[in-house]
Order: C-alpha cells, then structure tokens, then sequence
C-alpha cells in the first residue's frame, strides 16, 4: 500500500478549470464514500477550495490513473481535461507536498494561515465518513505537526498576505479615498470576515454584507458596524455599491450579467470594481465584457500578492527545511512500522523456545536434578536452538555467495568486523 496526493490547483490549473472539479461541502461525504469504492483504494480524504482539489489516499500504485478517472466522472469531465494540469506524489513526494500545503508554502499566498485550518476540516470529515485510516491519519498528524513547527520557528505568518488582503489592496489603487466608497460582500465566510476587516482598515464606512443565511450575515455586519441583507436584495442593493467582493460555496454564479447592466444604468455608468474570489465563481464571466465595470478573479491577484512575498523568502526557505525534515522523520517512521509484524513473529517464535527449555530444566529439578547442571542445560538449550535457523541460512545464503547476509548478522547483533576481530586476536 502506498501514499498518494493527486490533484490540481493554481499553479497548473486556471480558474475555469478548477471551478470544474471543486466539491461544494455538502457532496464532500458521498464523493469520500464514492472515491473509496474505487479499485485499489483503501483511504482517502478530499480538500478542495479556491485553489485546488486535491485527493489524498492511501491506495496501490496503478490507483492514480483509477482516481483521476473517477474524478472526471465524477464532474463529468474528459480524463483529457484532466490529464494535462495534475500532478500526482508518492509517498515521501506525497508527504513533502502535503506538508507544503499545510504551511502555506504552496499557496498562492505564500504563509497563508487558512489553509492549514481547512487542511484539518478535510481530515475530520473524512473521519466522520469512515474513509481515512491508520496510515493516512498517521500522515495527517505528522503534516499537521510540521506546520506547527513552521508557524512558531519561523517567521513566514508574519504579516501574512492573504487573498482578501490582495483584492482590498487593488481596490486601494483604483480609489483614491476609500472612505467615499460604499463596498457590497457577497457571502460571510471566513474569507469575507477578513475582507470586512481590511476594508474598515482601509477607511470604507459602508459595509453591507449579503448572505443566504440572514443570522450570519447580521453577526458579521453587526462586527463590523455595517448592514445584513439576504442573497435575494442583492439587485436592490447592487446600484449603490462601488466595490463588490464575492466569496460563497455556491455551485452556481450569485450575481449575473443582467443584474450588473441594471445597476449600471442606474448609476449613470459610474464604475463598479468587483473582486470574485470564489470557486466556482460567483460572478458571471461575462460581467467582464460590460463597460464600466473592472472584475478580477482570484488568479488576478497573483500580481499583488507576488509584490509583497519578497520580505517571506527567508522564512520560506527556513520553512523548506522543517518540511523536508518533517517528510524524511515520517517515512521513517513508516518503514520502522512495517517491520513491527516480523518482530512480533520473531519475539513470539523465541518466547515460545524460551518456554519450552525452561520447563525441561523445571522438570529435571522437580526429579531431583542437580540444579546448576539444569540451569547450564537451560543455556545451552536456549542458544543452541535461537542460533540454529539463523546459522544455517547465513552459511547457506554465503555459499550462494549472498555475503550481504553475514554483513546484516553482524549489524543486527553488533558483531566486530573480521579486522576487528584480528586485531583483539593479535592483542591478545
């Protein structure tokens, strides 16, 4: 059985594509239950968002082609589709790349502490499912470790560049007073909460937050000292809004191109700029194609974010190291494990010899026996037959000249080297 990571994400994958193979939470259980079922695959967890959709599974080596197969039918895509933008990694690559992940080191932006938190959400409800087990968990908790190690020795959480730092960002160079805008979020995830956050930083005042469920959008709103309206009052509300960042786990665009040229001419074709940062996104693409309105989509903001990764590269690299440590401790860590069956079997084979010769000498002491011949017979016994398969295999296996083999005997039991040996021999 072997560690597997397949997936896609932002660097070999555009948005339109990704967009086609991200699971909304809610068919993250069945695609588990459907990706386990899977010839040769034991154990999988799935992590999808914004920037990838990658399966994590515990499978045999001819798995990967049976995955990627079953991922395009799954979304109804042509393996084709597929083929040409993911990657796959095996075991310590699969761990290295997993560890990557979890610190933020292939992020699009780079130290990003989200993702960690969502890399964790995809463990526990693969649990949940049943579809992760004692290999993948064991990986799971090492990764999870290491970006904990990353976060606290270095220093590439520091001032971190996220997404929704990025989109505010860009809006700060299209307004010259952000204070004089009015800012319209679509959703009140983690991602629009921090939206809110940079744009209150940035001076805007007027803050309505739009939301399928009202309760949630209120908690935000009420946070940030702005106003809750459902996804419904968006068009009402659309006209008065300079600035519209859009982050849901909507299957289906939220705001169309139709709503957008209403709004438009309501506002005399005063410019609207628009940030959808979700995937699958929330924002028709042909949005694009009106006059007035300047939409980007997460990929847009590549170039923002790759101004201000420049003061992390350090700690990238001092990140670099603590996960190859991380991958290397952890496949040793595997392959100890895979010998724990054979030292059973071997403890159990001498406990058993052990067993047998010391009841010989108890019983030769019960009938009177002198007991330091008994004792003495006991060694004799105990040795002859633990040395017994292991001679004749190594005098065999030399005859064949497998010489190795004597090496591993005096590795496994510390034996001098023939030199070594020759040297006390002469000394003494």
């Amino acid at each position: 059985m072997a560690l597997l990571a397949l997936g896609i994400n932002h660097k070999t994958a555009s948005v339109a594509v990704r967009e086609k193979v991200a699971f909304s939470p809610e068919r993250i259980v069945p695609a588990l239950q459907e990706a386990q079922q899977v010839s040769a695959v034991s154990e999988v967890a799935i992590l999808s968002t914004c920037n990838r959709t990658e399966l994590y599974c515990a499978t045999e080596l001819e798995g990967s082609r049976a995955l990627l197969e079953w991922l395009g039918q799954y979304h109804d895509l042509q393996v084709g589709e597929l083929e040409s933008c993911s990657y796959a990694y095996w075991n310590e690559e699969a761990a290295r790349h997993m560890m990557k992940v979890a610190s933020g080191l292939d992020s699009l932006v780079l130290g990003e502490p989200q993702i960690l938190g969502q890399l964790k959400s995809a463990y526990a409800t693969a649990r949940d499912a049943e579809t992760v087990g004692g290999e993948l968990g064991r990986l799971f908790e090492q990764t999870f470790s290491v970006a904990k190690r990353v976060r606290t020795d270095t220093a590439i959480g520091e001032n971190p560049v996220s997404v929704a730092y990025a989109a505010v960002h860009l809006a700060n160079h299209l307004f010259s007073d952000m204070s004089q805008n009015r800012a319209l979020l679509i959703g009140a995830g983690k991602t629009v909460e921090l939206v809110a956050r940079h744009l209150k930083e940035a001076g805007v005042r007027d803050i309505t937050v739009a939301n399928r469920t009202l309760s949630r959008a209120q908690e935000l709103a009420q946070e940030i000292q702005g106003d809750a309206i459902l996804l419904s009052d968006i068009p009402d509300r659309l006209p008065y809004a300079d600035i519209v960042i859009a982050s849901t786990a909507s299957q289906l665009p939220i705001l169309g191109k139709g709503a957008v040229e209403r709004a438009l001419k309501m506002r005399k074709h005063r410019p609207i700029f628009m940030v959808d940062i979700a995937v699958p996104r929330d924002i028709e693409p042909q949005v694009s194609d009106l006059q007035d309105v300047y939409l980007y989509t997460v990929d847009d903001l590549k170039q923002v974010i790759d101004e201000n990764v420049k003061s992390r590269e350090g700690a990238a690299r001092e990140a670099e190291h603590l996960v190859e440590s991380g991958a290397a401790e952890f496949m040793f860590q595997i392959r100890a494990l895979s010998a724990t069956s054979t030292l059973k079997q071997f403890r159990g084979q001498v406990e058993n010899i052990r067993d047998t010769e010391v009841e010989k000498a108890l019983r030769v002491i019960r009938n009177g026996g002198d007991p330091e011949a008994a004792l003495k017979g006991l060694a004799r016994g105990l040795t002859n037959k633990i040395i017994h398969s292991p001679t004749v295999q190594v005098r065999k296996a030399s005859a064949e000249g497998r010489v190795e083999v004597t090496d591993w005997l005096r590795e496994l039991f510390e034996l001098p080297t023939s030199k070594q040996g020759s040297s006390t021999t002469d000394k003494r």
